[in-house]
Parts: structure tokens; sequence; C-alpha cells
């Protein structure tokens, strides 16, 4: 094809003519020749033979091809876009297709005729221990699968509550090792840090609930709806009160032979009066009362028979607690308020709303980094939210909050009143009824009145060792360092100077330790021992080093065992308790659960001297460390970050990356497509400001 363009361009030399095959050709190639001399040089760089040429006049009636408008940008772009389209178009008619064929998969129209193995005594239980109640020794679904039936010869590992801790221990235990039964009041976890958000309707109440029963598949597990009593530690038996068919109370003992208890925690009153006229925000129907009131107050402020002085009190929003609870929620009222107010209710209401926050300190965050509770307080004043700090809250009236507050200028205390249409406790925790019945019980081991008091590996104190467990905001661990002295220093001689086991068996005596003297070094080395035995003390033990001269005031070099007596007890009382949070109560179940597992694998493998100890938790794992990750707040539209060695605060940015932690500690694939289609709904919509 090169010879035959080139013998025709090559006619031009001699005939002065461009052959028409050869225009041809070179509009067919998508050369285009502009001028004579342009087509001279091609003529030039080809041969100088070929066939006969055409007339001027044939030549002059060639026309250019014509450029085609889909070769242009705008043609490409319009078929990328159809094309685009039609993929798009095609794979949604796909997906929508598909999940019409899976839907009609999930209707079961097969009747149940099988013959079911149902266990005698889950229909008619024994009676027995106290009160001659009934025995519920086997549950109705024991015989359901071939997992529950072999689960049903395991070790019963009851576990009272459906919160953080609880969750988390089940997410962590082997499904093959305990016949698992739950009992609770609500049979859902509730991911309580969103609380807020569903009490204004950011989120609907349902995102934050997963079914207990749904987290129990797969562990095999059982679940029971119902409140636990008390605790019969002799007879290792939990008796639980339940709501019968006729509305009255019910109850029946469960039998264990692992017991945990993680029954959380209730408001703290502080012997404050008329706490019937708030309300409170720890369970999914405090945020629904909660939006209930909002929503009516809304309305009756729109009412022609509602007075100015009135319609200001119903918008009057009254939160008492600066901590992270109270703060949110003030921040979440504001934000429906200020976006979603005025696109549906007359704009006059935006102008009498006031929201105001009740602190007993001095700024609100009070357990965050200083720079964050300033950084909430002055995003707080830019959004004329009303903060009373320094105030404390007297008595609750039926329409207004009386408190004293310290005057800043004479620092004397002053009354005063602020009315309220919505009013919310919020001010910490304080014991649950069950937890104070296991304190009372064991009153002569519990002297915390506040929770039930454990060890470091989380058993709780005077109840049979390693039968009775206690995690999250309803319990604390005990350290009471210098009442183990004679222990930890007996422990630690023998360790070090009796490496033997023929040297082991020698006696040491309570006098013989009492009479020890111990150098500086070796006191170092005994908190290191302390340290792994209780490693919440471990930031406290530091202060040894420093402690150490001012007992040792003779400048000896050594400490006698009461110098180290009261030195520890000293050290103890610099141990902060752990805070009454969901990544607590989620670190100690997650502990617990692999520990139970644990267990089961190691009872055949444990040396004899282990067994003989009684102590079989410390042989086969290390005591409870706590391991604080940070703390986090919603302050409208931005967010602060609480972080081990740095703090953080921001705007929306932040905002999104508070979203993105809470997304990712979604208990199910369930909740996160939820929370996702919540925030878009927001996004899109705006709030619901609808209450049933």
């Amino acid at each position: 094809m090169i010879l035959f363009a080139a013998r025709h361009l090559a006619m031009t030399k001699s005939t002065g003519h461009f052959p028409l095959a050869a225009h041809r050709y070179i509009a067919r190639c998508h050369f285009k020749p502009e001028s004579l001399v342009q087509r001279a040089r091609l003529a030039r760089s080809f041969g100088s033979s070929g066939p006969s040429s055409k007339t001027d006049s044939q030549a002059k009636d060639i026309v250019p091809k014509k450029k085609s408008f889909w070769n242009t940008f705008l043609g490409v772009l319009v078929k990328r876009t159809v094309i685009g389209a039609g993929i798009i178009s095609s794979s949604v008619v796909t997906l929508l297709v598909a999940f019409f064929i899976y839907d009609s998969q999930t209707y079961n129209q097969d009747c149940c005729n099988e013959n079911l193995q149902v266990p005698k005594f889950a229909l008619d239980p024994e009676t027995g221990g106290p009160e001659n109640l009934p025995i519920l020794r086997s549950q109705l679904d024991a015989m359901d699968t071939d997992s529950k039936k072999q689960a049903y010869r395991k070790p019963k590992l009851v576990i009272l509550g459906s919160g953080w801790g609880s969750v988390a221990l089940l997410n962590n235990l082997n499904p093959s090792d305990y016949d698992v039964t739950v009992v609770s009041p609500t049979n859902y976890f509730l991911f309580t840090p969103m609380l807020p958000c569903a009490a204004v309707g950011t989120l609907e109440i349902k995102t934050l609930m997963e079914s207990i029963r749904s987290i129990l598949r797969s562990v095999n597990g059982h679940y029971l709806q119902g409140y636990a009593d008390k605790i019969l530690f002799d007879e290792k038996l939990v008796q639980i009160s339940c709501k019968g068919s006729d509305d009255g109370n019910q109850k029946f003992y469960l039998p264990y032979d692992k017991l945990v208890v993680a029954v959380g925690s209730t408001s703290n009153t502080h012997g404050v009066t008329g706490l019937q006229y708030c309300h409170q925000l720890k369970t999914a129907a405090d945020a629904l009362q909660i939006k209930r009131q909002i929503v009516g107050n809304l309305e009756k402020a729109c009412l022609p028979t509602t007075t100015d002085e009135e319609r200001k009190r119903l918008l009057s929003f009254v939160v008492c607690g600066g901590g992270p609870t109270g703060v949110e929620l003030a921040a979440e009222i504001f934000d429906l308020l200020n976006e979603d107010l005025t696109a549906t209710y007359p704009k006059i209401l935006k102008q009498e709303v006031s929201i105001h926050i009740i602190q007993s300190r001095s700024h609100v965050l009070n357990t965050y980094d200083k720079t964050i509770s300033e950084y909430a307080m002055k995003r707080f004043e830019n959004d004329n939210i009303d903060l009373l700090t320094n105030a404390r809250v007297n008595e609750i009236l039926p329409n207004e909050v009386v408190f004293n507050q310290k005057n800043s200028i004479t620092g004397e205390l002053e009354t005063k009143t602020v009315p309220f249409g919505l009013c919310v406790w919020s001010t910490g925790v304080s014991q649950n009824p069950l937890a104070q019945s296991v304190t009372a019980s064991l009153s002569e081991h519990q002297h915390n009145k506040r929770a039930i008091q454990t060890d470091a590996h989380l058993r709780v104190l005077g109840a049979p060792l390693g039968d009775v467990y206690a995690i999250g905001d309803c319990a604390t661990v005990k350290t009471d360092l210098a009442e183990h002295t004679v222990e930890y220093i007996r422990h630690y001689v023998v360790n070090k100077y009796f490496n033997q086991r023929s040297q082991r068996n020698q006696i040491i005596t309570d006098d013989d330790i009492m009479h020890l003297l111990l150098s500086h070094s070796e006191l170092m080395e005994l908190k290191r021992h302390i340290s792994t035995k209780h490693p919440l003390a471990s930031e406290s033990l530091e202060f040894i080093t420093e402690l150490i001269p001012k007992y040792d005031t003779g400048n000896t070099g050594k400490l006698s065992f009461d110098q180290i007596t009261r030195l520890l007890k000293e050290i103890d009382s610099k141990v902060t308790s752990l805070p009454a949070t969901a990544q607590r109560a989620h670190q100690q179940g997650t502990y617990l659960g692999k520990k139970l597992s644990k267990l089961t694998s190691s009872n055949t493998t444990l040396s004899i001297d282990t067994i003989m100890k009684g102590d079989i938790d410390d042989a086969i794992a290390k005591p409870f460390k706590y391991q604080h990750l940070g703390s986090l707040a919603y302050i409208g539209n931005s967010a602060v970050f609480d972080l081990p060695g740095r703090s953080f605060v921001g705007g929306l940015v932040a905002m999104y990356l508070w979203r993105g932690i809470y997304f990712a500690q979604s208990v199910s694939m369930r909740t996160r497509v939820l929370l996702f289609m919540d925030w878009l709904n927001r996004g899109i919509f705006g709030r619901t400001c609808i209450s049933i």
C-alpha cells in the first residue's frame, strides 16, 4: 500500500497534478496535505513511477471527509455517559433481581412436625432451696441442636446482665466450653455512648440495639428475661424474679458452676429530693421518653392558649451534671433546635429556647484534660448554652430546679432557681440493688458502699474462690497493699532465697517476716513483684522511690516491716478506682472470656503444687490490667478526644472521626448499616420530630 501511494504521489513531478487515487488514499489514512508544498514533499519522499494521473477538474471535485460528531470531545463524552448509565442501570437491576431472589428464599412455609426433645426438668422443674422454689436445671431449647446437646453436659456459666461486659465476654468465649445462660430484664444489648443521639432523633433507638439472643447464638447459649434478686453462694443458686403470664411476679432458682455479675449501676441521687420530676438517660426507654417530652413541649409551645411565660418555660432544657453524658445531651438538644426547629416550627420558638447545664465543679468534663474542658466551655458559650458552674442542686420542684451557686466575687453561696420544661439528671453512678445484696451478704469482706469489691482476677471477695466474678460498673478492684504486706514479703523471700524445692518446705513464720529488714534494692525488687500481682497499682508503685527516704529516717539503707507497711498504705491511697465506662467493662469482659475458656482447657494440665495452692486463676492467667485508650465527647458539630499523652479538639473533621470510632465499635454489621442509614437520613431529611 505504501508503494502504491508513493507511485501516485511521484507523478506530480512530471504532470503537475495530484493523482486522484493518491488523494483518496491519503484521505483514508487521515493525511491532510493542506498546500502544494506539502504535496511536493510527500511526492519527493516516495518514488517517481506510477499510473496515469487524473485531470485538474477531477481533483477539484474531491471533497475532504468531514469529521464525525462522535469523534469530538462532546460526542465521546455523550457516548461514555450513555455506556456508564447503561452499566449502572444494569447493575442496579441485577442487584434488585438478586435481592428479590434472596428475599423469596427467606419465607419458610414448612410446618414444624418433627418430634422435639425437651428435657423433663425444663417442663417440670424440681423445687428446692431455702424458699422451696423451682430450680431450673435444664432449658427448653437444651436439645434443639447438636451443639446445644453437647453444651448441656458442660459446666453451667450464668451471666447476669446484657451490657458491654457481658457481650465482650460472650464474644471471647469458646463456644464448646460452657452451657451459657444470660439473665437480664432487657433482651438486647444497648450501645450506651450514643444514647444522647437517640434522645433527639439523630439516630433511631433500634440502631443502638442488638438482640442478645443473636449474640448468644455464637456460643449456643440461652436467655432468660428477669431480674436477679440475690445470690446463694453456698448452694450455688441465683434467685430470679420475672413477670408471669398473669403479670404477677414469679420466682425461681438458677444453678451455676461459674457466675459473672455484670448488672451495671443506677444513677446517684446525692440525696436530692424531687427526682421523680426528672428524666435519666441510661436505657432505651429513657431516650424515648426524653424525645417524647421534647416534641411534646414544642407542640404545646405552638398552641394559642400558651402564654409567653409558659412558652419560655416549656422551651427551657436543664441538664444536671457536666460529665460526658450531660454535655453530649445538651449539645444534641442544641443541634436539634438550631438545625431542624425552624424548618418545621414557627421561628419565634428558636428565640425563646434556652439550655442550661448545672455543674458542681468549676468546669464541665472535669475528668478530661484541662484544655479540652476549656474548649468545651468556650464552645457552649458561643452557642449561648448557660453554664452554671460551682452549683449544687438542692431540690427539684415540678417546674423548676433549686440550686446553690458560689458567687465568683464574694465566694458566698447564693440560692437560685431555673424553670424547666425538661430536666435530665446525669450525676454519677450508684449501686445496683443486686450489688447491694451481694455486699450485704458478704459484709465481712465487702467494705465499699458503691460497688462489689473484687481481687485483681475479678473474683468477688468473700465468695468461694473462683466461682463468682464481677465486672463493669457494678464492681471495683480492691488492692489493699498494706493488708497483704506479710504475704508479699514472704513470697518475695521464698522465691529469692529458697529456690530449691526442698528448701521451699522450710517454714517461715509471721514473726520471722516482721523482723526482716529489706534494703532499698530489695524494696525495688519487691515493688516489681507487687506490680505483677496488682497491675492496677503499678503506676502508684512508681512513687516508692520518692517515699523511701521519707520512711528511712535514720538513713540506714534498710526498712523494717512496720516502715514498709506504712509506705504501702500511703501508696495504696494513691491508687485510683477504675472509671465507670463502657471501655472498662469491655476490657474486663474480654479478659474474663479468654480466662474462662483457658480454665476449662487447663484443668487437666495444672501442676500439683498449683492446685494445692488453690489459686487456679493465678496459675493460668495474669491479673487484669486496665489500659486507658482515651475518652471521647461530642459537643455540637465538633468533638474532643482525651487520649493518653495528648489531647485533640476539632470541628467537623473531629466529629466525623468520633463517628468513625463508634461505627467501628458497633457489635454487628446490622447496627453499622443502620448507623450509616440514620446519618444519611439526618443529612438529607433532617431529624424526625415525631413521637409516639
